[in-house]
């Protein structure tokens, strides 16, 4: 590891200085004369021009002329209002210089090119992250993006998946770190993908990297430190409490109790914890109140005209809650490197190179202490046995703790029964670590070459990238012995008579190496552009390209595969008028080979009425645009495997299925597992969608919103409607029935963006409003349900299905004179449910639509977001909320039964004193068949308002204090993350059951530039 480090800031260090030598100069000076130079050749007056260190040194006249004595080959800068910053290097032959116009900081990266910001059509949102992270630290790539970007609610406009891409090439949104990313791009309508192929078409989202820029060497400094604190604990009964219910399940089950009183008092009481143990998981004795977090990154760009570099150095380390045995070492690490360069290599030709390396180590136990958290009741064993409390004559149980390797501070042996060999608690002290290892290499490069010597406005680019991850986990593991004590009390006190003892300490001391993984990725494309404005009113663009990408990863046979050819073509009249065609010509083997080509054409449309005479002038609408778009795209995201197309048998030889072709014994099996179909098709995505782009009184209100319907076509099925039911069975599993192209799925919606800024004296007020709403419907549907309200067809795709209750039973007549519930032993005090078909019976046939699941994300999710700055500080806050969404408690912290573990939600439970008022079923020892299935009595709203984010932050005067001498710039901050959640089932969304809490996030921040 160490090796590891020492070359990755090795490598940054290179990266970094070596294109300062770039930078040297002859100290002999020239007179050195200039005009600075629109690119229709007015001149340029008041342009600035600033030396390497970006000192002032002139300005430019009324003819756009200046004068300079310089060094020979001097770095020279030239800035004016409107135009892109110009580097050049004094020499005498150079006398006119021209400016473009400043288009950079108003470009949005989509789909292999750039666009200005007021001419997105095709539904894109986009975020700059450097503006963001200045007023609001987050750690994650998309951490609250939806609160941030329209139509982003953690999948894109209701659809399941999305494809996301790091400077090109898929990967990761965790292999790059927030700081690392100058802009997250979201194309989520079907022109704006298309360009990307079949692998796209659900939405991609783009992070684009940071990279130089010429002018003076800067070095950005950030270090962070914060805490982690539990946002709640499940909530489970203590010894006494669930002993006393569990007899109480027992009698409801005509059975005996099991635990006599005084057992439950001395568990209970608590006077002797060893003996009478309440083992309560998330006590302090295992579990420290917060952990901490830190991390620190260096940036350091810079550049001149021929060589332009970022280099990004981070380190961050986080801690665990645990806080015993060998889990208070549990850490988390991260170091990364990143390297961006660019370089012209002629006047017409650039290239760029791009590096990343990014390692992660993990200290971690043998035991998963969260999911013995929800399963271990209280009252089994005691953790730890107290040697000071063994017999000072038992001479056997002194000899288990003078042999045992694992005596726990000194004072006691590890705790266990027969059942309980093997406990969290125990492998956390004796069990042994593991070390989690994950490596990831990135590299990008390419070329870029202007062709304006063979056609005005040509230009070629290729880019190539690759990742290569890998991971394995590195562990010891120990075995170890636990004891069961036998106490006595007959001197007047607790004390240990013999000890049994289950298993043997043994260490091999040999490191196994398992859960072996590694992906990689390659990338490619190359494209032709033209790109010309013509008499001010005509500008074209077209895009010809061919590009692909290939992963493969470990245990998977076939790589995942997309290669198309793309064209784009687009039209513009004085930029009011605008016209896009996207296309792409995809590829696909998972098709039959007669029907795996297929084009996928789309067709955007945009209109500025701000440019038209009526409204040109106006005082109140600076920018207004309409845009349509609409098209076909083909995909092959929904074909979940490779020859789905074919028919497939397989052989069964265990002797244990029905038929076989032959007499005899342990014969193999033939069974068919789907039947063939050479004609099957690409699933299509048909869309159109509606855009609305403004901005209002000079910027102060800026709007846009996007408006939706997309149908996914031919989405493959097994279809049991068309065909015998003897063609399929559940078991063995097999069927006669092909994939065919038949299910069809609409989606609606629409999002929007509305941003205020005002100044109120002092100080100036931003307020952003987001929001995402998304309906989704079964348009279509193979199904043979005997009853119309079980049909598919109609609802949403993420439909909970169940049955829909009618309280409890209260007495045995009440049960009698009810339809049958044919899913156990039903006795009062158990859910009682609506016979919907009125057969008389309950059964899944009564099962109903009972809400939408929210499985894609929150059908409306809405974010507001507040920034003030008055003088040096700055107030930012962040709301998200989500709703419209239902979820069932099915988690085992509610459905307890037979040796379950009990939570506080046994407390409301049915018995005939509280039959009235009761919230939960009666408690059962049983299976609980009949009330732990899918129902309304188990639905629950997920209707939230999350305080997302809080962060103030103070800009120092640097001035003042460093006199800008070295220290250009320093800020402070505090923030917070997930701070509060007002929701009317709070608790259960803040509760995590089986895995670590949730937590929310204090962080203190520093940032200094240089």
């Amino acid at each position: 590891m160490m090796r590891d480090i020492k070359i990755i800031w090795l490598l940054g260090i290179v990266m970094a200085f070596l294109p300062m030598s770039l930078i040297a100069q002859n100290e002999q000076n020239i007179n050195f004369r200039g005009t600075v130079k629109e690119l229709n050749g007015v001149p340029v007056l008041g342009a600035i021009i600033s030396d390497n260190d970006e000192q002032n040194l002139t300005t430019t006249d009324n003819m756009g002329e200046f004068e300079l004595a310089v060094a020979p080959n001097s770095i020279l800068i030239i800035d004016a209002p409107g135009f892109e910053r110009k580097i050049i290097r004094a020499t005498p032959q150079l006398n006119d210089i021209y400016l473009e116009y400043e288009f950079e900081s108003r470009q949005v990266n989509v789909a292999f090119r750039t666009q200005d910001r007021d001419n997105l059509i095709g539904a894109v949102s986009y975020v700059n992250v450097p503006d963001l992270i200045d007023k609001n630290y987050f750690t994650h790539p998309l951490a609250d993006m939806a609160g941030f970007a329209p139509g982003f609610h953690g999948n894109i406009w209701g659809n399941n998946e999305y494809m996301l891409l790091v400077d090109g090439v898929p990967r990761e949104a965790g292999s790059v770190m927030p700081l690392e990313i100058e802009q997250v791009t979201f194309l989520k309508g079907i022109s704006a993908v298309a360009l990307y192929g079949s692998r796209a078409a659900k939405g991609v989202i783009m992070i684009t990297t940071k990279r130089g820029a010429p002018g003076r060497q800067t070095i950005n400094v950030r270090a962070n430190t914060g805490i982690h604190v539990p946002s709640r604990f499940p909530n489970y009964l203590g010894s006494g409490e669930y002993m006393s219910l569990y007899n109480e399940a027992r009698t409801n089950d005509g059975l005996d109790p099991l635990y006599s009183q005084e057992e439950i008092y001395h568990h209970a009481s608590g006077a002797n914890p060893y003996r009478y143990p309440n083992t309560d998981f998330y006590s302090e004795e295992y579990l420290q109140r917060a952990y901490s977090r830190h991390d620190a990154t260096v940036e350091i760009a810079g550049g001149n005209d021929r060589a332009r570099y970022y280099t990004n150095l981070g380190y961050v380390s986080e801690g665990d809650l645990l806080d015993f045995g060998q889990a208070a070492y549990n850490r988390n690490e991260r170091l990364n490197v990143r390297g961006n360069v660019d370089i012209n290599l002629t006047d017409r030709i650039s290239a760029f190179a791009d590096a990343a390396a990014i390692f992660n180590n993990g200290r971690g136990v043998n035991a998963n202490f969260w999911q013995g958290a929800a399963n271990i009741r209280p009252h089994r064993f005691s953790a730890l046995v107290p040697i000071s409390m063994i017999e000072e004559n038992d001479m056997a149980s002194m000899t288990f703790v003078q042999n045992s390797d694992h005596l726990i501070n000194g004072q006691y042996l590890l705790g266990g029964t027969q059942l309980e060999q093997t406990n969290p608690i125990a492998g956390i002290y004796a069990g042994g670590s593991n070390q989690f290892t994950r490596r990831q290499y990135q590299f990008n490069t390419g070329v870029n070459a202007d062709l304006g010597n063979v056609l005005d406005g040509l230009s070629f680019n290729t880019r190539f990238g690759i990742n290569y991850a890998t991971s394995y986990n590195l562990s010891f593991n120990n075995n170890y012995a636990v004891y069961q004590a036998h106490w006595n009390n007959y001197a007047g006190q607790d004390l240990i008579s013999n000890l049994t003892r289950f298993g043997q300490d043994a260490s091999t001391r040999t490191q196994n190496i398992t859960d072996n993984w590694f992906q990689q990725t390659m990338a490619f494309s190359a494209q032709l552009n033209y790109d010309k404005v013509i008499n001010n009113d005509h500008q074209i663009s077209a895009i010809v390209l061919g590009q692909g990408f290939q992963q493969a990863t470990s245990a998977t046979y076939h790589r995942i595969s997309n290669a198309n050819l793309g064209l784009h073509l687009g039209y513009s009249y004085q930029n009011k008028y605008l016209v896009e065609f996207n296309g792409a010509l995809i590829h696909s083997a998972r098709l039959p080979e007669n029907n795996r080509q297929a084009f996928s054409p789309t067709m955007s449309l945009g209109w500025r009425i701000s440019n038209e005479d009526f409204l040109k002038n106006s005082s109140v609408v600076d920018n207004l645009m309409i845009s349509v778009s609409g098209g076909r795209l083909h995909t092959d995201l929904d074909i979940a495997d490779y020859y789905l197309y074919e028919q497939v048998y397989t052989q069964q030889g265990d002797g244990t299925v029905y038929y076989t072709w032959k007499d005899g014994l342990n014969n193999n099996t033939t069974i068919s597992r789907r039947g063939a179909n050479p004609f099957m098709t690409f699933p299509k995505r048909e869309e159109i969608n509606l855009g609305v782009d403004g901005s209002f009184f000079k910027n102060k209100l800026v709007f846009n919103s996007s408006f939706f319907i997309s149908h996914m076509t031919g989405l493959l099925t097994q279809r049991g409607d068309i065909y015998p039911s003897y063609f399929t069975q559940g078991w063995p599993a097999s069927s006669f029935i092909p994939f065919e192209n038949f299910n069809k799925d609409q989606r609606t919606g629409f999002d929007f963006n509305l941003n205020l800024n005002e100044r109120i004296g002092n100080t100036n007020l931003s307020l952003g409003f987001v929001g995402t709403y998304y309906n989704t419907k079964a348009l279509e549907r193979g199904e043979i349900w005997q009853d119309s309200y079980q049909n598919r067809q109609g609802r949403p795709l993420d439909a909970i299905w169940g049955l829909q209750n009618a309280g409890f039973f209260n007495s045995t007549d009440d049960i009698s004179s009810n339809p049958t519930q044919i899913f156990g032993e039903v006795r009062p005090g158990d859910i009682r449910y609506v016979d919907q078909n009125g057969d008389g019976r309950i059964t899944p046939q009564d099962e109903m639509y009972l809400g939408r699941g929210g499985w894609f994300g929150s059908p409306l999710t809405l974010g507001v977001n507040v920034t003030a700055q008055w003088k040096n500080f700055t107030f930012f806050a962040l709301g998200i909320a989500r709703t419209g969404a239902h979820a069932m408690r099915s988690s085992s912290y509610f459905w307890m039964a037979g040796e379950d573990k009990y939570s506080e939600i046994a407390r409301d439970r049915w018995t005939e004193e509280t039959s009235a008022t009761a919230t939960f079923h009666r408690l059962t020892t049983l299976n609980g068949a009949n009330n732990f299935r899918n129902s309304d009595f188990w639905l629950y709203s997920t209707d939230r308002f999350d305080l997302a984010r809080v962060q103030l932050s103070y800009d120092v005067p640097t001035e003042r204090f460093f006199g800008n001498n070295f220290i250009k710039g320093m800020g402070v901050y505090i923030n917070g993350a997930n701070l509060m959640t007002f929701s009317p089932n709070r608790e259960i969304l803040e509760m995590n059951i089986g895995t670590a809490p949730q937590t929310r996030f204090f962080n203190l921040g520093l940032t200094a530039q240089f």
